[in-house]
C-alpha cells in the first residue's frame, strides 16, 4: 500500500505549475543523484533533455525549460531565493554554460539541448529523457512527472517496486471507507488519525515545525499577492486583481507584516458579498503569485494552489477569529488525507484527469479540512469532500497560451467558494441520507478522465486554448 504523508501532498515549491515546473526541477535533481550513484557525475560530457507530449505542448507557458535549468543547476525549489531563478537561467542562456550541480561547467545551449518532442512517451503524458554523453556513449534515464511535484520512473520499473513495498504506516488508508473505520475504532476526529500516521515516520516537533512552514508560505503568498500590482508575465498582459480587490477591501486597517495583517482583515466588514470578495481575493492572490514564478505551496498541485489557503484563511479572519495554530494543523492533517485519497484512487495531474483532478481536488480537501474545524463529524468531513469534487467533474484542462493565468486563476477562486458552500451543506446532512460516498466519486473522477479528449488535458489544443487566441489579449 501506498504511504503518502500530507507533506507529500502539501509540498513548498516554485510556480507555476507543480507537474511542469516543479516535477522536472525535481526530476533533474534525481538524475543527478543517479549518476552520483553510479559514479558517472564526474564524466559526463554533454547533457541533453528531451520534453514529451505535455510536457513540451505547454512547457515553454509553465517555464519547464527553467525548471530544467535550475535543476540542473543544483538549485532546491524550497529554498532558492525567487528573484535569482531570471538571473541564473539568463547566465546559461548568455554564456552557453551550465554549472552542473554547482559543481561542473559543461557547455549547454538552451535552444538545442531542451528538445520539446510533441509525442507522448508510455504511461503519463508528462514525459521526459536525460541524457548523459560519457566517452561517447549515450546513457539515458526516463522520469515521468504525476501531478502534485511527484516524479516517478518508468512504469515497468514502478510496477515491481509497487508489489514490494509495504505500508509502514499504523493506519494505513487508501479509501474514505477505511479512514472512517479507523476513526470509529480509535474515536478520534480524522485530523488525530492521520496525525498518528505522521507520527510514525517523523517526530511531532518535527510535523509542527514544517506545518508551520507551510502555513507560514501560504500566508506569505497570499500577503505578497494582495500587495503587488501590474500584469502577469507571459503574453496574455493579465492585470493581477488581487491588488485592487484588496485596496477596496482593507479599507484604513493598519499592519506592517503577513501576521498583522491577517488580525487587521478581522476587523473588517463581513457581509455576505463582502466575504465572498474576501475569499477571492486570497485565492487569486496566491495564484497570481504562482504565475509569476512566485514561491508557492502545492495544495495538492501548483495550478490549484489557492483554494486551501484562502479557505483556511477564510476560517481564521471570518469564522473563528480565537483559531490558532492547532486548527490550522488539524485543517491541513485532513485536507492533506484527502488529497492522498484522490491521488492513490485517481490522479491529480490535469495532464492525466483535466482540472477536476486540480481544482476539483482541492476543492475537496478545503471542503472537508473546513467541516472537521466547523465541528463536523467524520462521515460529514468525507460527505464535505463529495459534494465539492461531485461538482467540478469533468472540468477540463484548457489554458490560453499554455499560461496557468486563463481561466485557471478565476477558477481557485471558484473552487475556495465552492469549498466553503459544500462544507456547510454537509454539515446540515444526516450521513444515513447520503447517496454518492466519496469513493463512488473518486471512482467516478477517474473514470470521467480517461474518456475525457486528450485535447482537454493540460495540451492547449482545445477548449478555451484555441478559442481565445494570444493576439486577442
Amino acid at each position: 500500500m501506498e504511504c503518502i504523508s500530507v507533506f507529500d501532498m502539501l509540498k513548498i515549491g516554485v510556480g507555476p505549475s507543480s507537474s511542469h515546473t516543479l516535477g522536472p526541477w525535481r526530476a533533474a535533481e534525481r538524475w543527478i543523484e543517479e549518476l552520483k550513484t553510479s559514479k558517472k557525475f564526474d564524466t559526463v560530457e554533454k547533457i541533453t533533455v528531451d520534453l514529451y507530449g505535455s510536457l513540451s505542448l505547454t512547457g515553454k507557458g509553465h517555464a519547464t525549460d527553467y525548471a530544467v535549468i535550475l535543476g540542473l543547476s543544483g538549485a532546491d525549489p524550497e529554498y532558492i531565493p525567487v528573484e535569482s531563478i531570471d538571473d541564473i537561467v539568463a547566465s546559461v542562456k548568455n554564456t552557453g554554460t551550465l554549472l552542473f550541480n554547482d559543481e561542473k561547467s559543461i557547455a549547454f545551449d538552451i535552444k538545442t539541448d531542451i528538445i520539446f518532442n510533441k509525442k507522448f512517451l508510455p504511461f503519463h503524458s508528462n514525459g521526459m529523457i536525460f541524457t548523459a554523453t560519457i566517452n561517447g556513449r549515450k546513457h539515458k534515464s526516463t522520469f515521468y512527472s504525476i501531478g502534485g511535484g511527484f516524479v516517478i520512473k518508468e512504469e515497468r520499473t514502478n510496477k515491481k517496486k509497487n508489489f514490494e513495498i509495504k505500508c509502514s504506516f499504523p493506519y494505513p488508508i487508501d479509501k474514505g471507507t477505511e479512514l472512517l473505520k479507523f476513526c470509529t475504532d480509535l474515536n478520534k476526529p480524522i485530523s488525530e488519525v492521520v496525525l498518528e500516521n505522521e507520527k510514525s515516520i517523523r517526530p511531532i516537533e518535527t510535523i509542527n515545525s514544517e506545518i508551520q512552514r507551510i502555513w507560514d508560505t501560504m500566508l506569505e503568498c497570499m500577503y505578497v499577492g494582495c500587495h503587488t500590482e501590474g500584469n502577469l508575465p507571459g503574453g496574455l498582459n493579465v492585470r493581477r486583481r488581487a491588488y485592487d480587490m484588496h485596496q477596496k477591501l482593507k479599507g484604513d486597517i493598519a499592519y506592517t507584516n503577513p501576521v498583522e495583517w491577517l488580525y487587521s482583515i478581522r476587523g473588517t466588514e463581513v457581509k455576505f458579498r463582502q466575504i465572498l470578495k474576501w475569499v477571492s481575493c486570497f485565492a487569486l492572490a496566491v495564484n497570481e503569485v504562482n504565475a509569476s514564478l512566485g514561491r508557492v505551496v502545492t495544495a495538492p498541485t501548483n495550478g490549484s494552489a489557492g483554494v486551501i489557503p484562502s479557505v483556511l484563511m477564510y476560517y481564521l479572519v471570518i469564522e473563528n477569529h480565537d483559531a490558532n495554530f492547532e486548527d490550522i494543523k488539524r485543517f491541513l492533517l485532513v485536507a492533506g488525507e484527502i488529497g492522498s485519497i484522490f491521488k492513490k484512487g485517481a490522479t491529480i495531474s490535469a495532464a492525466m484527469g483535466g482540472c477536476q483532478a486540480e481544482i476539483g481536488v482541492s476543492s475537496a480537501m478545503a471542503a472537508g479540512a473546513l467541516c472537521e474545524l466547523s465541528g463536523g463529524t467524520p462521515e460529514q468531513v468525507l460527505i464535505a469532500a463529495e459534494i465539492a469534487m461531485e461538482h467540478h467533474l469533468g472540468m477540463t484542462c484548457d489554458p490560453i497560451g499554455g499560461l496557468v493565468q486563463i481561466p485557471c486563476i478565476e477558477r481557485n477562486a471558484m473552487g475556495a467558494i465552492k469549498a466553503i458552500n459544500a462544507c456547510e451543506l454537509a454539515l446540515d446532512t444526516d450521513p444515513k441520507n447520503v447517496k454518492v460516498p466519496l469513493d463512488k466519486v473518486v471512482e467516478t473522477m477517474w473514470e470521467t478522465a480517461k474518456d475525457m479528449n486528450t485535447k482537454y488535458k493540460e495540451t492547449s489544443e482545445g477548449g478555451l486554448a484555441i478559442r481565445v487566441n494570444m493576439t486577442d489579449c
